[in-house]
C-alpha cells in the first residue's frame, strides 16, 4: 500500500498527464465543430489565374502543320532543347504573352482555358486556321511550405484548382508541434503581399477564408506551438517544461537516497 503522505504527488502527476493529453488532443483535432450529417456550404471552386512570372505550355493542333508549328513553342528543338525540353511562354511584367503572328496577349487575371479560348477566337478571326484546337496547361505552379510541416519548400499545384486543407496534406501534413489555430498564408496579388490568418480546428476559419483556394506562389507558414518554441530555448524550455518538473520528484528522491548513504 503507498503511504498517504505519497498519494498527494502522485495525483498531481497523474492529473498533469491527463490534462496534458486533453490539452493535446484540443490542439490537433481539425475542424473540430463539424457535426456529422450537416452539409457544408463552400465556397466557388476557384481555378489558378495567370500571374506575372508564370509559364505556359500552349499546343495548337490544326491539319495545317506548317503554321501550327509556329506557335508551338514548346516544340521546337532550338540549341537550348535540342533533347526536346520543352519551351514555355512567360508572362511578362505587364501581364501579356508575345505569340508569334498573334501578337502581344494580355492573359493575366485568365485561367488556362480563358488563354486557350482567347488564341482559338484570335485564330480564327484573324482567318489564320479554320479548325484550331488549343490546348494551354501550367508549366510549373506552385507554392511554398514553411514551418511544423513535413514537406518543406517548393511544391507543385497538381491540379487548377487546390484547397488550403489539400495543400497542406501535399506538404506532409502539419508535425505534432504545429500551431493550428493560427496558420499564416502570405498572397501576393499586383506586387502587394498580403496576409492572412486560418484557424483549422474552426470549420467557419477554414471555409470562408480568401485563401480557401491556394494560389500559385502562395507562402503557407505553420507556427510552432509552445512546447516546440520552448525547445529551441534549452535554458527557458527546460524549465517551463512538463517534463522537467513531472520528473523532479524522482531527482529529489534519488538525492535524498544518496545523501542518506553519506550520513
Amino acid at each position: 500500500m503507498i503511504p498517504r503522505k505519497h498519494c498527494l504527488p502522485a495525483l498531481c502527476i497523474a492529473g498533469a498527464v491527463l490534462l496534458s493529453a486533453c490539452s493535446t488532443v484540443k490542439n490537433i483535432s481539425y475542424l473540430q465543430d463539424l457535426q456529422p450529417g450537416i452539409p457544408i456550404h463552400v465556397q466557388e471552386t476557384r481555378q489558378l489565374t495567370l500571374q506575372p512570372g508564370d509559364r505556359l505550355r500552349i499546343t495548337v493542333f490544326s491539319r495545317d502543320r506548317e503554321l501550327t508549328d509556329l506557335f508551338n513553342l514548346s516544340d521546337r528543338n532550338t540549341a537550348s532543347g535540342a533533347n526536346g525540353e520543352r519551351h514555355p511562354y512567360t508572362v511578362r511584367t505587364d501581364g501579356t504573352i508575345e505569340v508569334p503572328t498573334l501578337g502581344s496577349l494580355r492573359v493575366d487575371g485568365l485561367t488556362r482555358q480563358d488563354v486557350a479560348d482567347l488564341i482559338k477566337y484570335r485564330l480564327i478571326s484573324s482567318k489564320l486556321l479554320l479548325d484550331p484546337t488549343v490546348i494551354v496547361e501550367f508549366y510549373d505552379p506552385s507554392f511554398f511550405a514553411l514551418g511544423e510541416v513535413g514537406r518543406k519548400g517548393r511544391i507543385i499545384i497538381p491540379t487548377d484548382q487546390l484547397t488550403l486543407v489539400e495543400a497542406l496534406a501535399l506538404a506532409g501534413d502539419l508535425s505534432i508541434d504545429g500551431k493550428r489555430e493560427n496558420v499564416l498564408v502570405l498572397r501576393t496579388v499586383d506586387g502587394v503581399q498580403t496576409p492572412y490568418t486560418v484557424d483549422l480546428t474552426s470549420m467557419k476559419s477554414v471555409y470562408g477564408s480568401p485563401v480557401y483556394y491556394v494560389q500559385q506562389n502562395d507562402i503557407i507558414y505553420v507556427e510552432p506551438n509552445q512546447k516546440r518554441a520552448n525547445q529551441s530555448d534549452q535554458n527557458a524550455g527546460t524549465l517551463r517544461s512538463l517534463g522537467f518538473w513531472m520528473s523532479l520528484p524522482s531527482y529529489i528522491v534519488s538525492l535524498v537516497l544518496i545523501f542518506n548513504q553519506f550520513k
